[in-house]
């Protein structure tokens, strides 16, 4: 994947993408949360993995680019709003099991703490994705 195409499908998973009709648009990250039709799509969380480690050295810039600081903010805080706040939509009308609660939440940890450790540098990427490389150890 290269840089143009990740900041494509982060827009898609942040849904900001100007084609509302896109597939990714519909089923990305925050799509898949609204509306909600019972299932996490795992490889979402996968795909962002990979757009942070294709757009590591973009945060570790001292000028940013705020489309993609703004497209990873929006989708952790909204997926939190959605999906993790007890009063969020989805957990307000019981539509996440307790086991779909706890997955995103830790989809979100990995994703915002892999955002925060590239800002505060470039050549963080290991300890950036440490957690992320764990998890896939568990899966």
């Amino acid at each position: 994947m290269d840089r143009e195409h990740a900041v494509f499908l982060l827009k898609c998973h942040a849904f900001v993408h100007e084609d509302l009709e896109h597939p990714k648009m519909q089923r990305g990250f925050l799509g898949m949360l609204r509306p909600f039709n019972g299932e996490l799509v795992e490889e979402n969380f996968h795909e962002l993995m990979q757009i942070i480690e294709v757009l590591a050295d973009d945060l570790g810039q001292p000028a940013l680019d705020r489309e993609i600081i703004a497209c990873f903010w929006s989708i952790c805080q909204l997926a939190t709003a959605w999906a993790v706040y007890p009063e969020g939509m989805l957990r307000r009308n019981g539509l996440l099991t307790a086991d779909q609660e706890e997955t995103i939440e830790e989809w979100i940890d990995m994703i915002s703490y892999a955002v925060m450790v590239l800002l505060e540098g470039e050549g963080q990427l290991d300890e950036a994705l440490w957690g992320y490389r764990e998890y896939l150890k568990r899966a």
